[in-house]
């Protein structure tokens, strides 16, 4: 069992940069990725649509032998993870928020802000992270339209892409945000970009690292930590897998297989 594989999904390409994170920090795991691209973005369906492509995916990636489950969305985590736990309760499952409290820890100005899309902005639990953890700081949120579809496309250099990401970058600077949450996870694959837009002294945070860990945390309780060596990482899209594989060593550094994810 400790050799099974660990299965981690998104609705598009954006949670290979968590996917890079659980690969830095647990080189011996074999990892599957299932990128739902065909029902991209999650932020505007129901919550019973992504509830249902939860389910859709627990189910695949059980039936691949997974161990684990990590759900590299936040709009997938709000909407689903608490039935995927109800469903699985022996299953270790990992799902992502925007990281309010680290971030409420960093700023020394006492302005945080926050780049996400709307659905995130716009959830119960957002609001309750604010609610719980930035009381004694003022949070500005930045709505991205626009940035997952180009990150999508593999544009992540483009004059279109830098112009829209200074227009949402611009408000939070001007308010006096020293502390940025990076709350999607498309978004890290911006951080060179982002660095060319803000001062130096600015922190970007995002929760990839911290999602990787609470997997260690989770495998170590269960004795489930793999000796390795990790087998090649698999690729499966809901979408057209020639593009997916086109744009795979743009984010990923590397080429791999791409399978279509019939489910």
């Amino acid at each position: 069992m400790r050799e099974a594989p660990i299965g981690v999904f998104d609705s598009g390409v954006g949670g290979l940069s968590v996917l890079a994170e659980i690969q830095r920090l647990l080189p011996n795991e074999t990892l599957l990725y299932v990128a739902d691209c065909g029902n991209i973005p999650y932020g505007e369906k129901t919550p019973e649509f992504i509830q249902q492509r939860c389910s859709v995916m627990a189910g695949f990636f059980q039936s691949q032998g997974a161990k684990a489950l990590v759900l590299a969305c936040n709009t997938a985590t709000v909407a689903g993870v608490a039935d995927l736990r109800r469903d699985y309760p022996q299953w270790p499952i990992v799902g992502m928020e925007p990281a309010v409290k680290p971030a409420a820890a960093a700023t020394r100005s006492g302005v945080v802000g926050v780049l996400a899309t709307t659905g995130t902005l716009q959830s119960a639990k957002f609001a309750a992270l604010l609610d719980r953890f930035a009381t004694d700081v003022q949070v500005i949120t930045q709505p991205c339209p626009g940035l997952v579809e180009l990150i999508e496309n593999g544009d992540l250099h483009s004059p279109a892409l830098r112009q829209l990401l200074e227009s949402y970058v611009r408000p939070l600077l001007g308010a006096g945000a020293d502390t940025i949450i990076l709350g999607c996870t498309h978004y890290p694959f911006l951080k060179p970009l982002l660095r060319q837009m803000i001062p130096d002294d600015i922190s970007l945070i995002d929760t990839g690292a911290a999602v990787a860990r609470q997997l260690q945390r989770l495998l170590a309780e269960r004795d489930l930590l793999a000796d390795g060596p990790a087998r090649a990482t698999e690729f499966w899209t809901s979408a057209d897998k020639e593009h997916f594989a086109n744009i795979l060593p743009i984010l990923w550094n590397t080429a791999g297989v791409v399978r279509s994810f019939e489910g």
